[in-house]
């Protein structure tokens, strides 16, 4: 037994001897130098930027097409919209080039409506988007939207044409848009509007405020929803308004307007009773 228990020790003892003897414990880790072997290796290339700004201005034109492709093509004080756009931000950030030509790129071609009607502190704000956009913004825009019909009984206070909406700086603005959600002047609304005619007079001194504003509009675009007929007294006024400010007329799709009806006799015959009936008819024969 005795015997046995030192050959144990001794093989213990030969074993830890032997384990001193290994290899250092710093050596056990990898330096964080380089080896001659890794020295020589090739380092990896970086890829070149691709050269985007000497692309065409149409390709590039295309690309930031496909940038905005889901921002709704008219813009408005909507939270959706504000935040389809947060996440495109890093395209004005490239360069000054890019920002240059993707602010001028988004403002153009997009129709911007002057008066929100998202429902809520949007609606009833006095400080519409055009008040939020700086100068230099408004300056790119092309296409304006005036939507006519919320808050036809009780029309916002911000609802007003002035020096603050900044419309002056629109200058390159060239068609104005008016969407006609109702006709209050329509028998169905009798005993809910405030008075004969209100909302009529004020939609047209909107109209009319804005035409003086923004001289470089050329052209007036209508639609509305079907209950709004065309020689009723909201439409005959803003028709009215805009001859006599010089603009051509045009129709848009969603009412079917673009296509001559029966109606449009009935439209000059009104039109005519404020004496401006043949200009109209040219206006309309031309765009038809």
């Amino acid at each position: 037994m005795k015997n046995s228990a030192r050959s144990m020790r001794h093989a213990a003892l030969t074993i830890r001897s032997a384990s001193n003897t290994t290899t250092p414990q710093s050596s056990a880790y990898p330096s964080a130098y380089p080896t001659e072997d890794e020295d020589d290796a090739p380092t990896k290339r970086r890829r070149k930027p691709f050269p985007f700004l000497k692309l065409p201005s149409e390709l590039r034109n295309r690309v930031y097409a496909i940038a905005f492709e889901s921002v709704p093509t008219v813009i408005d004080l909507d939270p959706e919209i504000f935040h389809l756009l947060r996440q495109r931000l890093a395209l004005f950030f490239v360069s000054k080039q890019i920002h240059d030509e993707v602010l001028h790129y988004f403002y153009a071609t997009r129709t911007f409506r002057v008066f929100p009607i998202y429902p809520g502190r949007y609606f009833k704000t006095k400080k519409p988007l055009l008040a939020r956009l700086a100068p230099s913004y408004r300056a790119s825009i092309t296409s304006l939207q005036l939507r006519l019909g919320p808050g036809w009984n009780n029309p916002p206070k911000g609802w007003v044409v002035n020096d603050a909406l900044g419309l002056k700086d629109c200058k390159s603005v060239r068609v104005l848009n008016i969407f006609v959600e109702c006709d209050p002047s329509d028998a169905i609304f009798k005993g809910f509007r405030q008075g004969d005619g209100f909302y009529e007079t004020f939609s047209c001194g909107l109209l009319e405020g804005i035409l003086k504003e923004v001289p470089s509009i050329e052209a007036v675009e209508f639609d509305a929803w079907t209950s709004v007929k065309k020689d009723g007294d909201m439409m005959i006024g803003l028709l009215e308004t805009v001859v006599m400010n010089n603009k051509i007329v045009k129709w848009g799709p969603e009412r079917g307007w673009d296509k001559v009806d029966e109606r449009d006799e009935l439209v000059d015959q009104s039109l005519a009773r404020a004496g401006i009936g043949s200009v109209v008819s040219r206006s309309l024969a031309v765009l038809a």
